[in-house]
């Protein structure tokens, strides 16, 4: 497979999981954690299937912003810095409350990736809600979750779909 080809797979992937956990979530207000904001298409994915900002606030983290200017969440629902500093401070800040997370983190370093996914596991945990949704593009080892099976159309392994127990 070409790698635009796996691009546009994991890109597709990407969008059916996030579709899917907006509607598993639409009776469920709550914060939204965007681990990554990248160039911001995500981010805007959410805000436009999620719709209102005070139902669902999307905090976004990224260690520095480079996303289009219109994909940039503002100042308040912004932390700016490394994962290991930010994301302890945010689940303290929203035990128990966050609905939804998606980590988008992955480089093409795969020891970088399992220590990075390894961290996240253990730091979101306390910020998610009962019945809480994790969608990542790397397996975690989430603690008192639920894998859950993928949308259809999406190849086992290029996402990753958990419900907090």
């Amino acid at each position: 497979m070409s790698r635009l080809d796996s691009a546009i797979r994991r890109l597709q992937a990407q969008r059916a999981c996030l579709d899917h956990a907006c509607a598993a979530i639409a009776d469920r207000p709550g914060p939204v954690f965007e681990l990554g904001l990248g160039n911001g298409r995500t981010y805007d994915h959410l805000r436009a299937r999620l719709g209102d900002p005070d139902r669902w606030p999307i905090y976004v983290f990224e260690r520095k912003v480079a996303a289009h200017p219109d994909c940039i969440p503002p100042d308040e629902r912004l932390y700016l810095g490394d994962f290991h500093d930010t994301l302890p401070r945010a689940a303290a800040d929203f035990r128990g409350q966050v609905v939804l997370a998606h980590a988008d983190m992955g480089s093409g370093d795969a020891d970088a990736n399992a220590r990075l996914a390894g961290f996240v596991s253990q730091a979101l945990a306390p910020a998610l809600a009962p019945g809480g949704l994790v969608l990542s593009d790397q397996p975690l080892a989430m603690p008192h979750a639920e894998t859950l099976p993928l949308p259809e159309g999406v190849a086992e392994g290029r996402y990753h779909l958990y419900r907090i127990a």
